[in-house]
């Protein structure tokens, strides 16, 4: 029978759940969320470890910020086992604290890498793919449908970026909002929202059609390059843009 380890689904909780187990000097069989479908060999097991954020400070000062921010990566992204990953990578930080990043011979050490250099690089590609409209009620909407879970990221991006305005970024993976009021965002999950109007501004709309006109205007039919624009843009994003919505 397998031991798996439950947590609340947020990072503070992962990071205290692995810190009380290697204390403890318990190594478990997997770390899963609460949402975890456990099979007949397997046995959750919950701790009800109480969410202390001071785990963040402990861990930047023994293993540095950067450490701290590829962790964080890593949590956020799709990787099945991310958990057990995380498990062994802050083993080693407690070993070799702002020097772990370097022993890339570790796997928990080059996994850690990898994935967090993926999601770093969605995050990039989302930010520049994408695309906000006018409402008509003035709320700038947008939506998308990132592999791995980087509406954070992406909404902290835009609170500086668009500061000044009211906008919505809809995750239609995981069925998440994340809304911004001038201040701060907050994440709302699709259930909770009774009603979004979707309508979009008259403005909005004249500017959708002028910028179609004048991306088919510019392009060279003889000078298409199918495979380099797949490259700079692939087609999972194409849903989601105003330009390439009808190529699909």
């Amino acid at each position: 029978m397998q031991n798996v380890y439950i947590y609340d689904d947020n990072f503070i909780s992962l990071l205290n759940l692995i810190y009380y187990l290697l204390k403890h000097h318990i190594r478990p069989d997997n770390i899963k969320d609460e949402s975890y479908q456990a099979n007949l060999f397997e046995n959750k097991i919950y701790l009800f470890i109480p969410k202390d954020e001071k785990i963040l400070d402990y861990l930047r000062q023994y293993a540095g910020g950067s450490v701290v921010r590829r962790m964080f990566y890593v949590f956020l992204s799709n990787e099945n086992n991310k958990e057990l990953i995380l498990y062994y990578f802050f083993l080693n930080a407690m070993k070799y604290r702002y020097k772990v990043m370097g022993y890339r011979n570790l796997k928990c050490v080059s996994e850690v890498f990898r994935i967090s250099e993926y999601v770093s690089h969605e995050s990039h590609k989302m930010k520049g793919f994408l695309r906000f409209k006018e409402l008509h009620n003035h709320v700038l909407y947008a939506e998308m449908e990132p592999t791995n879970d980087v509406l954070f990221l992406v909404s902290c991006h835009f609170a500086k970026r668009l500061g000044n305005e009211l906008w919505i970024i809809k995750d239609n993976k995981r069925k998440i909002l994340s809304i911004y009021d001038k201040k701060q965002f907050i994440f709302v999950s699709e259930s909770e929202v009774k009603f979004l109007e979707k309508e979009e501004s008259n403005e909005e709309k004249r500017f959708v059609s002028l910028w179609k006109t004048f991306y088919n205007t510019i392009g060279i039919t003889q000078r298409k390059n199918e495979r380099c624009r797949m490259n700079f843009m692939p087609k999972k994003y194409w849903k989601y843009i105003t330009e390439m919505k009808e190529e699909l």
